[in-house]
């Protein structure tokens, strides 16, 4: 361990948390060099919806490395972005009725919500964007200006401009009064003028796994609409199946003007992003935004096999909303036994809020101890965040809650447990 503390930045974060040394990882299984197990309720923040080295992933992944298949194309037409442009065409577009170019921005989410931001203020011809209290949309300088927690701002170095926050969904609202709250907060942001645009995510992972209502959703649409500002939805993480269906924004039936996506979008935990945008915005000029890695042709490669595989048809979509639903049953049982506040979730992403500080930390440090890998949320760190792959075996989804829920107790005790 001692080459990973003398030579990698003071930075990392997640080593910290899950100090071993991990060596192999299958399905939803990680191993460590000692040969000890985890199961994985992380999936790399997003990246891993379909689990560790599905096996027809890498078998299409290992055909085409070893055919010399084109692995760095900057933005050069290769067979391997065809194929992957008529599958997302054809098995997620298409039969949504959506209709958006396809702009390849880099290898990142960041890169996805960057080419958004500048692509909105060019279209528009105005500077300031809206985002919202708890979102997090990334770490480079325009993506981090849209994002609201202030630690990660403060590494920044520079003042953040040109954007400004407005609360998010608030659940303890009705949709009458959640409507009319962000009328308010929208008009009161537009005071100098309407934005160039809103970014939201429907669900914010990083910010605690807050869900935005339907409703809600649908009176942002209209007044961005109303008012000539660009909606732009964030489904870096929530994408690809994380809440359902494909994307985050389908249950409440709006279209964004563009749609940022990364993460899952490859299959394989491989780098590569999208930024999604409506045909009349595509005013870019040729090479006006580019990046050398903006073309990786492996990622193209396994996503067009995952998009084959996993959205043919609804199975999964149907299969993720089922095991969400029981998902949120464990975490509403352990609530209740242990006072905690109510969960909160869509699909299979779910967070449970803790009240003491420190507490969700804890939690997920003694479940890293009994074999789970989570992580917290939230701006401080106040909810324990559920995020397993998709196609997680129902045994595993079982022993995984199981295994949480005794890390509950483990740190809250049992004295609550009659209550």
């Amino acid at each position: 361990m001692s080459v990973f503390d003398t030579m990698e930045s003071e930075v990392r974060s997640y080593s910290r948390a899950w100090p071993t040394v991990f060596t192999t990882g299958h399905g939803t299984i990680l191993r460590d060099e000692a040969g000890r197990d985890w199961i994985d309720f992380f999936a790399g923040a997003g990246a891993l919806n379909y689990g560790h080295n599905h096996p027809e992933l890498k078998a299409v992944l290992l055909r085409y490395l070893a055919r010399d298949g084109i692995t760095h194309g900057l933005d050069m037409n290769t067979d391997a972005k065809r194929v992957f442009l008529e599958r997302l065409r054809d098995l997620v577009l298409t039969p949504r009725g959506l209709d958006y170019r396809v702009q390849f921005p880099g290898p990142g989410g960041t890169n996805a919500v960057e080419a958004a931001l500048k692509l909105a203020r060019k279209v528009t011809g105005r500077h300031t964007v809206a985002y919202f209290a708890r979102g997090f949309h990334g770490m480079t300088l325009g993506s981090l200006a849209v994002t609201a927690n202030p630690t990660k701002r403060a590494g920044a170095g520079v003042p953040l401009s040109h954007t400004v926050a407005m609360p998010y969904d608030d659940p303890t609202d009705d949709d009458t009064q959640a409507t009319a709250r962000l009328a308010r907060s929208l008009e009161i942001a537009a005071q100098e003028g309407p934005p160039a645009a809103v970014v939201v995510e429907n669900v914010q992972g990083e910010g605690g796994v807050n869900v935005a209502r339907p409703a809600w959703l649908r009176a942002l649409a209209t007044w961005t609409r109303e008012h000539g500002a660009l909606l732009i939805v964030d489904d870096i993480q929530m994408g690809c199946g994380r809440t359902g269906r494909f994307f985050s924004f389908e249950e409440a039936g709006i279209v964004p003007d563009i749609v940022c996506l990364s993460k899952s979008i490859s299959g394989y935990g491989m780098p590569m992003a999208l930024t999604l945008l409506r045909p009349e915005h595509d005013v870019w000029k040729p090479g006006e935004h580019n990046g050398t890695f903006r073309g990786y042709n492996p990622a193209f490669v396994t996503a067009a096999r995952a998009l084959e595989l996993f959205w043919s048809d609804d199975a999964l979509a149907k299969r993720t909303e089922a095991l969400g639903e029981r998902t949120g049953r464990a975490l509403r049982r352990i609530a209740h036994r242990h006072g905690l506040p109510q969960p909160r979730g869509r699909g299979l992403v779910w967070g449970l809020p803790f009240a003491r500080p420190g507490q969700a930390r804890e939690v997920c440090a003694a479940a890293y101890r009994a074999g789970l890998l989570i992580e917290t949320a939230g701006l401080n760190d106040e909810v324990a965040k559920l995020l397993p792959p998709l196609n997680v075996p129902e045994a595993n989804l079982e022993r995984g809650l199981d295994i949480f829920a005794d890390a509950v107790t483990s740190v809250i005790g049992t004295k609550a447990l009659a209550a």
